[in-house]
Protein backbone atom coordinates (compact mmCIF):
# COMPACT_ATOMS: atom_id res chain seq x y z
CA UNK A 1 0.00 0.00 0.00
CA UNK A 2 1.41 3.36 -1.09
CA UNK A 3 2.12 5.96 1.56
CA UNK A 4 0.27 9.25 1.05
CA UNK A 5 0.78 12.51 2.93
CA UNK A 6 -0.36 16.11 2.72
CA UNK A 7 3.03 17.51 3.71
CA UNK A 8 6.32 16.56 5.35
CA UNK A 9 8.10 18.02 8.36
CA UNK A 10 11.56 17.41 9.75
CA UNK A 11 11.82 17.27 13.54
CA UNK A 12 14.94 17.30 15.67
CA UNK A 13 14.25 15.12 18.70
CA UNK A 14 15.82 16.96 21.60
CA UNK A 15 18.98 19.06 21.97
CA UNK A 16 21.71 17.27 19.97
CA UNK A 17 19.29 14.39 19.44
CA UNK A 18 19.03 13.59 23.15
CA UNK A 19 15.45 12.26 22.80
CA UNK A 20 16.01 10.19 19.66
CA UNK A 21 16.52 6.80 21.27
CA UNK A 22 13.59 7.22 23.67
CA UNK A 23 11.19 8.59 21.06
CA UNK A 24 12.09 6.12 18.30
CA UNK A 25 13.07 2.90 20.07
CA UNK A 26 11.02 3.05 23.27
CA UNK A 27 7.98 5.34 23.19
CA UNK A 28 7.12 5.86 19.49
CA UNK A 29 6.47 9.56 19.97
CA UNK A 30 7.47 12.90 18.54
CA UNK A 31 8.53 15.40 21.18
CA UNK A 32 8.90 19.16 21.29
CA UNK A 33 10.82 21.36 23.70
CA UNK A 34 10.26 25.14 23.80
CA UNK A 35 9.14 24.70 27.42
CA UNK A 36 6.47 27.24 28.35
CA UNK A 37 3.30 27.39 30.48
CA UNK A 38 0.90 27.99 27.57
CA UNK A 39 -0.15 24.48 26.58
CA UNK A 40 -3.86 25.31 26.76
CA UNK A 41 -3.38 28.45 24.67
CA UNK A 42 -1.56 26.37 22.04
CA UNK A 43 -4.45 23.89 21.96
CA UNK A 44 -6.90 26.77 21.46
CA UNK A 45 -4.67 28.36 18.79
CA UNK A 46 -4.29 31.46 20.94
CA UNK A 47 -1.01 32.27 19.25
CA UNK A 48 -0.98 35.93 20.25
CA UNK A 49 -0.68 34.82 23.87
CA UNK A 50 2.13 32.42 22.97
CA UNK A 51 3.91 35.10 20.95
CA UNK A 52 3.60 37.51 23.87
CA UNK A 53 5.31 34.96 26.13
CA UNK A 54 8.19 34.35 23.74
CA UNK A 55 8.67 38.08 23.12
CA UNK A 56 10.04 38.18 26.67
CA UNK A 57 12.49 35.34 26.04
CA UNK A 58 13.76 35.95 22.50
CA UNK A 59 15.90 38.87 21.44
CA UNK A 60 14.58 39.53 17.94
CA UNK A 61 11.23 39.58 16.15
CA UNK A 62 12.58 36.99 13.73
CA UNK A 63 13.44 34.55 16.53
CA UNK A 64 10.02 35.06 18.13
CA UNK A 65 8.25 34.31 14.84
CA UNK A 66 10.47 31.29 14.16
CA UNK A 67 9.81 29.81 17.60
CA UNK A 68 6.04 30.27 17.45
CA UNK A 69 5.93 28.86 13.91
CA UNK A 70 7.66 25.66 15.03
CA UNK A 71 5.29 25.28 17.98
CA UNK A 72 2.32 25.78 15.62
CA UNK A 73 3.67 23.05 13.34
CA UNK A 74 3.74 20.67 16.27
CA UNK A 75 0.24 21.49 17.53
CA UNK A 76 -1.64 22.04 14.29
CA UNK A 77 -0.14 19.66 11.71
CA UNK A 78 -2.80 17.09 10.75
CA UNK A 79 -2.43 13.34 11.09
CA UNK A 80 -1.62 12.96 7.38
CA UNK A 81 1.59 14.97 7.85
CA UNK A 82 4.63 12.76 7.52
CA UNK A 83 7.35 13.43 10.10
CA UNK A 84 10.99 12.57 9.45
CA UNK A 85 14.21 12.61 11.42
CA UNK A 86 17.68 11.06 11.14
CA UNK A 87 19.00 8.58 13.67
CA UNK A 88 21.92 6.13 13.52
CA UNK A 89 22.58 7.20 9.91
CA UNK A 90 19.10 6.25 8.76
CA UNK A 91 16.04 8.24 7.81
CA UNK A 92 13.10 7.54 10.12
CA UNK A 93 9.54 8.51 9.25
CA UNK A 94 6.11 8.33 10.89
CA UNK A 95 2.65 9.81 11.16
CA UNK A 96 1.48 11.19 14.50
CA UNK A 97 -1.84 11.38 16.32
CA UNK A 98 -3.39 14.84 16.49
CA UNK A 99 -3.60 14.88 20.30
CA UNK A 100 -0.80 16.79 22.04
CA UNK A 101 0.09 15.98 25.65
CA UNK A 102 2.29 17.98 28.00
CA UNK A 103 4.90 16.27 30.16
CA UNK A 104 6.09 17.24 33.64
CA UNK A 105 9.08 19.10 32.22
CA UNK A 106 6.67 21.11 29.99
CA UNK A 107 7.88 19.43 26.80
CA UNK A 108 5.10 18.21 24.50
CA UNK A 109 4.54 14.84 22.85
CA UNK A 110 2.35 13.33 20.15
CA UNK A 111 1.94 9.57 19.89
CA UNK A 112 3.11 8.00 16.66
CA UNK A 113 0.45 6.20 14.62
CA UNK A 114 1.89 2.71 14.52
CA UNK A 115 5.63 3.14 14.90
CA UNK A 116 8.67 4.93 13.54
CA UNK A 117 10.09 3.24 10.44
CA UNK A 118 13.53 3.35 8.83
CA UNK A 119 12.48 1.29 5.79
CA UNK A 120 10.59 1.88 2.57
CA UNK A 121 7.35 -0.03 1.95
CA UNK A 122 9.33 -2.87 0.35
CA UNK A 123 11.45 -3.33 3.48
CA UNK A 124 14.60 -1.69 2.12
CA UNK A 125 16.59 0.32 4.70
CA UNK A 126 16.61 4.08 4.21
CA UNK A 127 20.33 4.54 4.84
CA UNK A 128 21.62 8.09 4.61
CA UNK A 129 24.31 7.14 2.08
CA UNK A 130 21.58 6.05 -0.34
CA UNK A 131 19.60 9.29 -0.10
CA UNK A 132 19.95 12.51 -2.05
CA UNK A 133 21.91 15.25 -0.33
CA UNK A 134 19.04 17.58 -1.21
CA UNK A 135 16.97 15.69 1.35
CA UNK A 136 19.57 14.85 3.99
CA UNK A 137 20.80 18.44 4.23
CA UNK A 138 17.63 19.22 6.19
CA UNK A 139 19.28 17.66 9.25
CA UNK A 140 21.54 20.72 9.30
CA UNK A 141 18.54 22.89 10.20
CA UNK A 142 19.42 24.80 13.37
CA UNK A 143 15.91 24.88 14.76
CA UNK A 144 13.60 22.03 15.76
CA UNK A 145 10.90 21.71 13.08
CA UNK A 146 10.91 22.76 9.44
CA UNK A 147 9.19 21.84 6.19
CA UNK A 148 10.79 19.27 3.90
CA UNK A 149 11.30 20.85 0.49
CA UNK A 150 12.08 17.52 -1.21
CA UNK A 151 8.56 16.26 -0.48
CA UNK A 152 8.00 14.40 -3.77
CA UNK A 153 11.42 12.76 -3.58
CA UNK A 154 10.80 11.71 0.02
CA UNK A 155 7.50 10.00 -0.82
CA UNK A 156 9.03 8.24 -3.80
CA UNK A 157 11.84 6.87 -1.62
CA UNK A 158 9.42 5.69 1.05
CA UNK A 159 7.15 4.14 -1.59
CA UNK A 160 10.10 2.48 -3.31
CA UNK A 161 9.24 4.40 -6.49
CA UNK A 162 11.74 5.91 -8.87
CA UNK A 163 11.77 9.16 -10.78
CA UNK A 164 11.51 8.79 -14.59
CA UNK A 165 15.05 10.08 -15.11
CA UNK A 166 16.39 7.56 -12.59
CA UNK A 167 14.58 4.70 -14.33
CA UNK A 168 15.90 5.87 -17.70
CA UNK A 169 19.46 5.99 -16.36
CA UNK A 170 19.16 2.54 -14.77
CA UNK A 171 17.80 1.06 -17.99
CA UNK A 172 20.63 2.67 -19.94
CA UNK A 173 23.13 1.16 -17.50
CA UNK A 174 21.58 -2.31 -17.87
CA UNK A 175 21.71 -1.92 -21.65
CA UNK A 176 25.36 -0.83 -21.49
CA UNK A 177 26.27 -3.89 -19.41
CA UNK A 178 24.69 -6.15 -22.02
CA UNK A 179 26.30 -4.35 -24.95
CA UNK A 180 29.85 -4.61 -23.61
CA UNK A 181 29.69 -8.34 -22.82
CA UNK A 182 30.45 -9.39 -26.43
CA UNK A 183 33.31 -6.87 -26.48
CA UNK A 184 34.82 -8.48 -23.39
CA UNK A 185 34.55 -11.93 -24.94
CA UNK A 186 36.17 -10.73 -28.17
CA UNK A 187 39.39 -9.59 -26.46
CA UNK A 188 42.63 -11.44 -27.09
CA UNK A 189 43.98 -13.32 -24.08
CA UNK A 190 46.67 -10.66 -23.67
CA UNK A 191 44.19 -7.78 -23.70
CA UNK A 192 41.89 -9.68 -21.35
CA UNK A 193 44.77 -10.14 -18.91
CA UNK A 194 45.50 -6.42 -19.11
CA UNK A 195 41.82 -5.61 -18.54
CA UNK A 196 41.71 -7.75 -15.39
CA UNK A 197 44.91 -6.12 -14.18
CA UNK A 198 43.41 -2.65 -14.73
CA UNK A 199 40.22 -3.61 -12.86
CA UNK A 200 42.12 -4.83 -9.81
CA UNK A 201 44.44 -1.81 -9.92
CA UNK A 202 41.41 0.51 -9.96
CA UNK A 203 40.15 -1.33 -6.86
CA UNK A 204 43.39 -0.53 -5.03
CA UNK A 205 45.27 -3.80 -5.52
CA UNK A 206 48.94 -3.79 -6.49
CA UNK A 207 50.41 -6.35 -8.84
CA UNK A 208 53.45 -8.07 -7.34
CA UNK A 209 54.41 -10.50 -10.07
CA UNK A 210 53.32 -12.82 -12.81
CA UNK A 211 53.54 -16.39 -11.51
CA UNK A 212 52.77 -18.31 -14.67
CA UNK A 213 52.23 -17.05 -18.18
CA UNK A 214 51.04 -18.69 -21.37
CA UNK A 215 48.15 -18.10 -23.76
CA UNK A 216 45.90 -20.47 -21.83
CA UNK A 217 47.21 -20.07 -18.32
CA UNK A 218 47.87 -16.72 -16.64
CA UNK A 219 48.37 -16.38 -12.91
CA UNK A 220 49.01 -13.03 -11.27
CA UNK A 221 49.82 -12.17 -7.69
CA UNK A 222 48.27 -9.12 -6.02
CA UNK A 223 48.56 -7.43 -2.66
CA UNK A 224 46.25 -4.97 -0.93
CA UNK A 225 48.32 -2.10 0.53
CA UNK A 226 45.54 -1.39 3.06
CA UNK A 227 45.62 -4.73 4.88
CA UNK A 228 48.52 -6.57 3.19
CA UNK A 229 46.24 -9.36 2.00
CA UNK A 230 47.68 -11.36 -0.87
CA UNK A 231 45.53 -12.71 -3.66
CA UNK A 232 46.06 -15.39 -6.25
CA UNK A 233 44.29 -14.48 -9.50
CA UNK A 234 43.66 -16.97 -12.26
CA UNK A 235 42.59 -15.52 -15.60
CA UNK A 236 40.89 -17.60 -18.27
CA UNK A 237 39.14 -16.75 -21.50
CA UNK A 238 37.18 -20.01 -21.30
CA UNK A 239 36.98 -22.55 -18.52
CA UNK A 240 34.93 -25.29 -16.88
CA UNK A 241 33.94 -26.06 -13.32
CA UNK A 242 36.18 -29.11 -13.40
CA UNK A 243 39.18 -26.98 -14.32
CA UNK A 244 38.30 -24.44 -11.64
CA UNK A 245 38.26 -27.10 -8.92
CA UNK A 246 41.89 -27.91 -9.71
CA UNK A 247 42.89 -24.28 -9.08
CA UNK A 248 40.73 -24.20 -5.98
CA UNK A 249 42.60 -27.19 -4.55
CA UNK A 250 45.87 -25.58 -5.53
CA UNK A 251 44.90 -22.37 -3.72
CA UNK A 252 43.84 -24.24 -0.59
CA UNK A 253 47.31 -25.76 -0.37
CA UNK A 254 49.07 -22.38 -0.66
CA UNK A 255 49.08 -20.74 2.76
CA UNK A 256 50.77 -17.59 1.49
CA UNK A 257 47.54 -16.38 -0.17
CA UNK A 258 44.44 -15.01 1.51
CA UNK A 259 42.06 -14.99 -1.46
CA UNK A 260 41.53 -16.60 -4.85
CA UNK A 261 39.88 -14.82 -7.76
CA UNK A 262 39.09 -16.98 -10.77
CA UNK A 263 38.30 -14.61 -13.64
CA UNK A 264 36.74 -16.07 -16.79
CA UNK A 265 34.57 -14.40 -19.42
CA UNK A 266 33.18 -17.62 -20.97
CA UNK A 267 32.56 -20.33 -18.32
CA UNK A 268 30.44 -23.45 -18.55
CA UNK A 269 27.05 -23.34 -16.82
CA UNK A 270 28.19 -25.09 -13.64
CA UNK A 271 31.03 -22.63 -13.20
CA UNK A 272 28.71 -19.70 -13.98
CA UNK A 273 26.45 -20.81 -11.13
CA UNK A 274 29.27 -21.23 -8.61
CA UNK A 275 28.45 -19.49 -5.32
CA UNK A 276 31.09 -17.26 -3.77
CA UNK A 277 32.87 -18.68 -0.75
CA UNK A 278 34.60 -16.80 2.04
CA UNK A 279 37.97 -16.46 0.30
CA UNK A 280 37.16 -17.73 -3.19
CA UNK A 281 35.28 -15.87 -5.91
CA UNK A 282 34.55 -16.73 -9.53
CA UNK A 283 34.17 -13.58 -11.62
CA UNK A 284 32.36 -14.10 -14.92
CA UNK A 285 31.28 -11.78 -17.72
CA UNK A 286 28.24 -10.37 -15.86
CA UNK A 287 30.38 -9.17 -12.98
CA UNK A 288 33.24 -8.18 -15.27
CA UNK A 289 30.93 -5.84 -17.21
CA UNK A 290 29.89 -4.16 -13.94
CA UNK A 291 33.50 -3.77 -12.83
CA UNK A 292 34.45 -2.24 -16.18
CA UNK A 293 31.75 0.41 -15.81
CA UNK A 294 32.56 1.08 -12.16
CA UNK A 295 36.27 1.37 -12.97
CA UNK A 296 35.73 3.77 -15.88
CA UNK A 297 37.15 1.34 -18.44
CA UNK A 298 34.33 1.38 -21.02
CA UNK A 299 36.21 3.68 -23.42
CA UNK A 300 39.33 1.52 -23.04
CA UNK A 301 37.31 -1.60 -23.88
CA UNK A 302 35.70 -0.01 -26.93
CA UNK A 303 39.07 1.11 -28.29
CA UNK A 304 40.62 -2.32 -27.71
CA UNK A 305 37.70 -3.99 -29.47
CA UNK A 306 37.61 -1.61 -32.45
Amino acid sequence: MKIKASSALFIKLGPKGSWEKKCIEEENTIRLGFHNPHHEDCLRSNWEKVEEYWSKHKKTKGKITETVSQIKYFYESPEDTIWITFYNRKLYWCFAEKKVNILEDESRVRKVIGKWSSEDIAGNPLNIENLSGKLTKVQGFRGTICTVNEFDYLLKKINNSKLPNILAAENALINLKEKIKPLIQSLTWKDFELLVDLIFTAAGWQRISVIGKSEKDIDIELISPVNNKKSFVQIKSQSTFQEFTKYKMRFENMNQYDELYFVVHTPDQQLENYQKEKNIEVITVNRISELIINSGLVSWLIKKSS
